[in-house]
């Protein structure tokens, strides 16, 4: 395998990712993009239908337009937008390239994939936190009806479908299938849906709830999946209903060992987030930098798209100074 040298690598190639990768371009580094999926693979992987919470214009990356019908742009729109900006700007991104390991050198870093080898000056990560789950931790969760995402509605007409959480990727989800003829009851943790609920659907779950079009326990979880039914612990007690499906959409996590391999700490107050400076967004391993998501640990609601583009900016600037 032959050695490529780069004076940046860039892991993930999300927005946040594509938009390190601009500034790279613009700068005239040599630099590499490497996605493990497909071009911005989380996004992809979001239901069909989903709307942003965002306007179009809060997700436009390096001051491209990014137009849309509606002031709420679609998953498909977005896949799009990014996929032209990516094309049309002729960025250099590997996709369904696994990285496997990660070395610190005197000189940089070594990344090897499982396709390239690499030597880099600089390292940033923009791998997000869509990819690994949080598990429920309960009998039959490895059944094959547990998902633990949701694409659309139309497998789950007519069957008893269970959906685990109250954020909106559970509301969305809960919604579609009533609409298409599934039998929805959500298990809710807390005792009330979530409060940062798109505002145009707050209402209209409650509302639903509240006819009994969709069966919700507060206060409630699963102790239990079997084949065709579950069991619910309630405040009044166990439940066992019947069920076709498991929909458990209960957040998900960032690559912490993949941080811990590169020697990136954490915070030690039970939250993970990654030890880096926000002025330069470079962590305590100096020479490699985090962009997006990643930067929130398992705060995984405290950065997003819209207010984490300005971190490729923030990278470049520092890099400029810093690129020998």
């Amino acid at each position: 395998m032959n050695t490529e040298h780069k004076d940046v690598v860039i892991i993930g190639a999300g927005p946040i990712g594509i938009a390190c990768a601009l500034e790279c371009k613009k700068h005239g580094w040599n630099y590499t993009v490497i996605e493990k999926g497909a071009l911005t693979n989380s996004l992809f992987n979001y239901p069909l239908n989903m709307t942003f919470f965002s306007t179009s214009d809060k997700l436009e990356i390096d001051n491209i337009p990014f137009i849309s019908n509606n002031p709420k742009p679609t998953r498909n729109e977005a896949l799009e937008y990014y996929r032209r900006v990516t094309t049309s700007n002729h960025l250099n991104i590997n996709l369904f390239e696994n990285v496997q390991s990660f070395e610190k050198t005197a000189d940089g870093f070594t990344v090897i994939s499982d396709k390239n080898s690499y030597h880099t000056k600089k390292v940033i990560i923009a791998t997000g936190f869509y990819d690994i789950p949080n598990l429920l931790n309960i009998p039959g969760e490895n059944l094959p009806k547990v998902l633990h995402y949701y694409k659309e509605a139309h497998p789950y007409t007519l069957q008893n479908i269970a959906i685990v959480g109250a954020s909106n990727s559970s509301v969305d989800a809960a919604l579609e299938i009533y609409r298409k003829g599934g039998n929805v009851t959500m298990i809710i943790r807390n005792d009330a849906i979530g409060e940062r609920v798109k505002y145009w659907v707050r209402p209209d779950i409650i509302n639903r709830i509240e006819e009994g079009s969709i069966k919700a326990y507060f206060n409630s979880e699963i102790s239990k999946i079997k084949p065709n039914e579950i069991v619910v612990k309630t405040p009044n007690g166990n439940l066992t209903l019947p069920n076709d499906f498991v929909i458990a959409l209960t957040g998900y996590r960032p690559n912490f060992k993949f941080l811990a391999k590169a020697g990136i700490e954490f915070s030690q107050d039970g939250k993970q987030i990654p030890v880096y400076n926000s002025e330069t967004m470079e962590s305590n391993v100096k020479g490699i930098y985090l962009a997006g998501v990643i930067c929130g640990g398992l705060e995984t609601h405290k950065w997003f798209i819209e207010n984490s583009r300005i971190h490729a900016k923030i990278i470049s600037n520092h890099i400029e100074n810093n690129l020998i």
